[in-house]
This record gives C-alpha cells, structure tokens and sequence, in this order.
C-alpha cells in the first residue's frame, strides 16, 4: 500500500461550520497538486511576498515532484471545492541522496549533518501556505492533524521543517523568537544545526510584543524544538529557524486530540 492510499484508507478529516466545510487529503492527481502550486502562488502575491509569478500562476518546484501534497479543500454551498491550504511532505522513501541530508530543501540553508542519523525516520515539512480567508483555527487544525496521521500510518517518526519569519521589521520579531527559542524550546546540542547563511541578531532591538506565526506557534506547542539559530532565506527575505519535531515525545493533549489515540 502506498503512503496515499495509507492515508485515504482510514477515516477522513473532516470539519464544518454552519457556511462552508473543510476536507484535508493527499493529493491524488497532477491536477490535485496544481492547485497546491497556484494557491501557492495566489497567496504569495496576496500577502506581498517577493518573487515574480510563476507560469500562468503555478508556483513550482523540483521538489514538488518528490513530495505528498497535503490539501485542506473548502466546499462552498456551490461550485467546486478549492484549495484554500496545503503543504508539502517529502518522506525518506523519497530520497535516495547521500548523505540523506543533501536531498532535503532544508539543506539549502543549514548544515544537516548533526540530524543525518535521524533522517531514515524524519519526513521533511515545506512550503505551508494558507490562504488569507481562512486562516482560522479549523484549517490549521486539520493540517496538523493530517501531518500527526501521515507520520503514525507510515511509521516514520520525526518531522523536520524550516519555519520561517519575515524580515522586513529588520530582523526584530526573528531576534525575539530566538530569545524564547532559548528559554526552552532549543534542541539539545548534538541535534543543533549551523546555517549556511547567519543572520547577526546579537544586537537587533527585539520586537515587543513578538509575533509568532501559526506555523511556528503549532509546532511548539506540539513539542517541537528549535535546531540553532536562524539562517537567510535569501529568495524570500526570510529568517527560516530549523525545527524538529518527534513524535514519541509530542504532547499528549494533542495525541489524543489528532490521532484520536493516546499511543
């Protein structure tokens, strides 16, 4: 059984409100994992990020063709459903590189090396990307959820993503996350990775009060843990934090909550 059939096999996730409903799956089709690619592309221009418009509006990468495509579709009272979230996973059995490091998109901008024993079980996590209408809890919620069952049904253990925050404030709610990132949510120092790109923090006034993205905020509150500090993502004038997360170590309230299991 392949890993989309593995998450299709089992019951969907679903979740409505009195005006639209949600269904998050796996890509299935081209067709399905174009739609990731132009909501990708929609919302970068929606939310004034940099870069130019890729071909008749598909943001695409080589990546893309290795990866499972996860999708949060919405279903209005009429009309097709459309994609509204999705992100992108890339399991080990998707690439053969060696080291296993140098074929993940991570390894652009952090050296992996220090995680190369983990990386037969660790499913890398890219290109999370909601659009601005709904960005709600329910939505966030159910990608989570999706990214919980792909990890328990096909049996890898760790999820690994470069998160990353906007630099257009001058580096000051990037220079304050790294703060809280050293209150206690930094990997411990073998698991710390060094970017290939550092970005000089030390003395940039931090951002009061901080601002934490969706994205980030689930993952720490998931458990996961920030693997050394933060490297430029010169394409899109970023500062990308490597985060880990395992799943043995997730919190409780949201095992049972996403995997409807406490084990």
């Amino acid at each position: 059984m392949t890993t989309t059939e593995l998450l299709l096999d089992g019951p969907d996730f679903d979740t409505y409100d009195q005006r639209v409903g949600y269904h998050v799956r796996l890509a299935t089709s081209q067709a399905d994992v174009v739609a990731a690619q132009r909501l990708r592309d929609s919302v970068r221009a929606l939310d004034g990020g940099p870069g130019t418009p890729g071909p008749d509006g598909v943001d695409a990468e080589d990546f893309d063709d290795r990866c499972d495509h996860l999708i949060v579709w919405c279903q209005g009272r009429s009309g097709p459903a459309r994609a509204v979230a999705t992100y992108r996973l890339l399991p080990p059995h998707s690439n053969d590189a060696a080291p296993r490091g140098s074929g993940l998109y991570a390894d652009r901008h952090f050296g992996l090396m220090p995680l190369e024993g983990l990386l037969d079980s660790t499913v890398e996590v890219g290109r999370f990307c909601v659009h601005p209408d709904h960005r709600g809890g329910a939505v966030v919620s159910l990608l989570w959820s999706a990214a919980a069952r792909y990890l328990h049904l096909t049996g890898y253990r760790y999820l690994l993503g470069a998160c990353p925050m906007d630099l257009s404030d001058g580096g000051r709610n990037a220079a304050a996350f790294w703060d809280l990132a050293l209150t206690g949510y930094l990997a411990p120092a073998e698991r710390r990775c060094r970017p290939r790109v550092p970005i000089a923090i030390g003395r940039v006034p931090r951002a009061d009060p901080m601002t934490v993205s969706p994205l980030i905020g689930g993952c720490l509150r998931l458990g996961a843990q920030v693997c050394g500090p933060p490297g430029l993502n010169d394409t899109f004038g970023t500062a990308d934090f490597l985060l880990l997360l395992d799943l043995h170590s997730m919190d409780r309230r949201y095992r049972r909550r996403y995997l409807s299991s406490d084990g």
